[in-house]
């Protein structure tokens, strides 16, 4: 296998297919990178942006290039001892134009693939019950059958459709045969004259899983009446049409429904709570076998290397899933072609980890996607000290002293009571079902269960917990045992003992201790439990919360816990040492497509707790000369204190480098940017408007602010002397930052682009399109980071030193994949200002050494401690280190390998040093 050094991310779609990829592959290759990694790249919706909307697992998407193109990509990879890490998507699955997905609306629960997906044919609304809900109406139902919107139509293909605007849904076999013979109602109902045929691609081609379905009677009808007479008797036009075309409607395999009753009573898993996008059984092998036969092929001809797993949480036995995908991959590796040598697969999965949780080692992975990294590094450049006098800043602009932890709890409710209700529905009742079988238990209601459940979820501390057959191991029970404390706290005494037995059921007692009917019905609620509390977390936490605490925006992305206001350096190496020994191989990321912002964005936000007297002061000063632009709406101000403090830090993130307040034009650029992530960030904290429920008048009053601030001359030229003042200190924390993922354990990840500055907002706005041409030409150039370092604005210098620490790794690959790490010390007046840590293999070795919160050691523009201000303080190499002399890899200093060595003199050319030993045999 080729050595994991480091990746790339890139996000693929129709405007940047696989073919445009191909002449970036030389310049990764020079850059250090040894994997591309691809956003998922099997078929999505048309148009799909992103990829994670797949409809068909068996096909490479044609709006990237298809087989063929990815053929041509990897064939210049190898040509560059590089390979391919692909993106899965094994939890969900999109739904328009998806072929499993309209053979389970036609054929109901008679479907092949009525199983792939989870769907509730037991709905408790009868309505619903053995149907597919589809809320897809912009009205409710009777609404639209009234105004005409809903219409029968033909296709010569598919035969008989209802249609909805752009949208049609199928009619089921029984009831075309039905219309075809000249029928309407069930009376007329004869054998189905739809077959099924199974599709296999011959080798070489697509992997297609699917079934194409053949109304050959539909081509050739039987005498009858013509589809335009069929479509004229259910003619919407005429209230008797529009009786036949409802009872035609009505006895469909699914129930077309006003998207508001989603919350209420969708009975299919979605992802969150996103209607086009469907939950799949990949628990059940069958479902397994058909959502992975193109992966494996890929696997086995030796076109990707590896996977990560997407929405990890998501799936009904992550660790089971994880370790037959383990033993799968493990059984194809004989098949790989013999050039690209022995080696298991690489399997990451996106996992958001909390501080203080682990990732199980039993999942037989190779680590996360790295969002617990971007947690750690964000966290040590924060300085604690900065941590009362923003809470307090805080405090002032929120009215009030709220913690994160509260934040949170308040949108747990409401996302619980509004957005999940019939997944907390479903869950309570699985519960019931249990509980209805143990007389102990029987007299627990479902309204009873339904509140205990509430609360339950409502402080459950991390994403899930991860019971079987054999109940919750000591993790889990350490985390349910927290929520239950929690929820006992809002619980009526009658109430609190519901909770506890629902912890018995929930995986305190094992299942596999029962028997089989009432084992399969425990199972199953710690599975509807398990996939609820995921998607409760992500919604509240990420997409809630995050939005509604400003603190300090630096510590607002995913993975991050924004109420720890930093991580002590302690802790930080203690987490590399622990990385090391039990996942050397998982990615560290910096950003993500995901990530709330940009990677330099957030180094220069957390400038702002070194400094936080001074951010005060701007953020007072400037809510006075702004006051007058706000507008007054029925929901307050617009924006309110708590809006307008987070834009101004935001700005403070993304503002240009070297942006002349006098340059409109730019200024515009950054403008419609902003408003963007205004919109977006608004309607996410759901305080004054939502995407449900917007509020335009609030929404449009914030906008106007924006682009009037901007447009004042005085507060844009103290917005740019701000930044200007904080800016070196952001970029230094940016070089930390990037040195910290190059060297500490692990796999460096780059998000496409990043290797300049990132100074980019939540998506889209993180997946613009990128200036590749700009970063060939100027690492094809060759100058070196301390070359560099004076035009740092650039971001040239942030290019040059990853192009150096990743020529370093693959000089020296045993060394950074395996080494261990060591914290050493640093001694004097700015000790606490600097940290080091070696990496030791054999005889081998490497000394990294950089500033840390280093703000107030600055002069002057350049993000580097000057000498005067690092004063006595010095590096102290242990006496065991080895005798060779170390060679910085970013200056060239050599230097001795063991003593004390003066920062002063240490970190004179460039403001890190990465001391390397050569490698062996070298």
């Amino acid at each position: 296998m080729i050595p994991f050094r480091a990746t790339a991310r890139l996000q693929f779609h129709a405007g940047f297919t696989l073919d445009d990829a191909l002449p970036l592959v030389d310049y990764y290759a020079d850059l250090g990178i040894s994997h591309l990694y691809a956003s998922p790249l099997t078929t999505a919706t048309a148009g799909s942006t992103h990829g994670y909307d797949v409809i068909d697992h068996g096909r490479i998407n044609p709006e990237l290039g298809g087989k063929p193109a990815l053929e041509r990509l990897v064939a210049a990879l190898r040509a560059r001892n590089m390979g391919l890490l692909l993106d899965i998507v094994p939890n969900h699955m999109g739904l328009p134009g998806n072929t499993w997905w309209e053979d389970v609306l036609t054929n109901g629960r008679d479907s092949r693939y009525a199983t792939f997906f989870d769907i509730d044919w037991e709905a408790a609304d009868p309505a619903t019950r053995g149907k597919v809900l589809l809320p897809v109406l912009g009205r409710p139902y009777g609404e639209i059958l009234e105004n005409g919107e809903l219409a029968l139509e033909w296709d010569q293909a598919a035969g008989f459709r209802v249609r909805y605007h752009d949208r049609t849904f199928p009619i089921a076999p029984r009831d075309q045969e039905a219309l075809v013979a000249g029928g309407s109602g069930p009376d007329a109902v004869a054998v189905a004259a739809v077959e099924r045929i199974d599709v296999v691609s011959p080798a070489g081609d697509d992997i297609v899983v699917e079934s194409a379905l053949v109304q050959s009677t539909l081509v050739e009808r039987p005498a009858g009446r013509s589809p335009d007479e069929i479509i004229a008797l259910h003619a919407p036009d005429t209230a008797e049409g529009r009786r036949r075309l409802d009872a035609l409607i009505a006895r469909q395999n699914w129930r077309l429904a006003w998207w508001r009753i989603a919350r209420d009573a969708i009975n299919w898993r979605r992802f969150f709570e996103i209607d086009g996008l469907v939950g799949v059984r990949v628990e059940r092998e069958e479902v397994f076998e058909a959502v992975h036969a193109l992966t494996f092929d890929l696997y086995a001809r030796g076109l990707i290397d590896g996977v990560r797993i997407d929405h990890v949480d998501g799936l009904a036995d992550p660790r089971g899933y994880c370790r037959r995908l383990r033993q799968r991959l493990a059984l194809l590796s004989d098949k790989r072609p013999a050039e690209l040598g022995k080696g298991p697969a690489i399997i990451l999965v996106e996992k958001i980890l909390a501080a203080d949780e682990s990732l199980d080692e039993g999942w037989l992975v190779d680590g996360t996607t790295g969002y617990d990294f971007l947690d750690r590094v964000s966290g040590l450049l924060v300085d604690p000290a900065g941590e009362a006098p923003l809470t307090a800043l805080w405090a002032e602009m929120r009215g009030a002293t709220v913690s994160f932890e509260d934040e949170v709890l308040t949108a747990r409710r409401e996302v619980l009571t509004t957005s999940f209700v019939s997944e907390w529905e479903a869950t309570a009742r699985a519960i019931t079902a249990v509980a209805a079988l143990d007389p102990m238990t029987r007299d627990h209601t479902l309204p009873a269960i339904r509140r205990a459940l509430g609360e339950i979820v409502v402080h459950f501390p991390v994403y899930r917990t991860y019971a079987g057959a054999a109940g919750f191991g000591p993790d889990d029970a350490a985390v349910l045992a927290r929520a239950l404390a929690g929820a006992k706290i809002g619980l009526g005494p009658a109430d609190v003992e519901v909770a506890e037995r629902i912890a018995d059921i929930l995986g305190r007692q094992a299942p596999q201790d029962f028997p089989p009917a009432e084992r399969e019905l425990r199972e199953r609620a710690i599975t509807r439990f398990q996939q609820l509390t995921s998607p409760i977390a992500a919604k509240s936490v990420e997409d809630t919360a995050f939005y509604r605490y400003g603190r300090l925006l630096a510590r607002n992305d995913v993975g991050a816990d924004p109420g720890r206001f930093s991580l002590d350096l302690a802790a930080f190496h203690a987490l590399g040492a622990d990385r090391a020994q039990h996942y050397p191989d998982a990615l560290l990321a910096t950003a993500t497509h995901d990530h709330k912002r940009g990677e330099d964005a957030r180094a220069r936000l957390a400038v702002l707790s070194e400094v936080p007297e001074a951010f005060a002061t701007a953020l007072a000063r400037w809510r006075n000369i702004n006051a007058d632009l706000r507008r007054d709406t029925k929901a307050g101000p617009a924006p309110d204190s708590v809006d307008e403090a987070m834009l101004y830090q935001t700005l403070i993130g993304l503002w240009p480098t070297g942006l002349a307040p006098a340059d409109r034009h730019a200024i515009e650029a950054l403008r419609a940017r902003v408003e963007a992530w205004q919109l977006k960030a608004l309607r996410e904290a759901k305080r004054h408007t939502s995407w449900t429920d917007p509020n335009v008048d609030y929404e449009g009053g914030a906008g106007d602010f924006l682009a009037r601030i901007l447009a004042r001359a005085d507060f844009v030229t103290e917005l740019a002397d701000f930044v200007a003042r904080i800016a070196p200190a952001g970029a230094l924390n940016s070089l930390i930052q990037t040195a910290l993922k190059m060297t500490t354990p692990g796999v460096p990840d780059l998000y496409q682009g990043t290797e300049f500055w990132d100074f980019s907002l939540v998506d889209p706005d993180n997946r613009r399109p990128v200036d590749f041409d700009a970063r060939r030409d100027a690492l094809a150039a060759g100058a070196t980071p301390t070359e560099l370092l004076a035009a740092w604005r650039d971001g040239r210098v942030k290019q040059a030193m990853i192009a150096a620490l990743a020529g370093a790794r693959t000089a020296n690959p045993a060394l950074w994949a395996r080494g261990a790490y060591e914290p050493l010390m640093i001694e004097g007046a700015q000790a606490g200002r600097a940290l080091a840590f070696a990496r030791r293999l054999g005889r081998e070795e490497a000394v990294v050494v950089m500033p840390l919160r280093a703000a107030r050691l600055l002069a002057g523009d350049l993000p580097q401690v000057t000498a005067e201000s690092w004063g006595d303080t010095a590096l102290v190499l242990p006496a065991t280190a080895g005798e060779a002399p170390l060679t910085d890899v970013l200056s060239g200093q050599v230097l001795p390998a063991a003593g004390r060595i003066p920062l002063a003199s240490l970190l004179k050319d460039f403001p890190i040093a990465v001391l390397t030993t050569p490698a062996e045999g070298t």
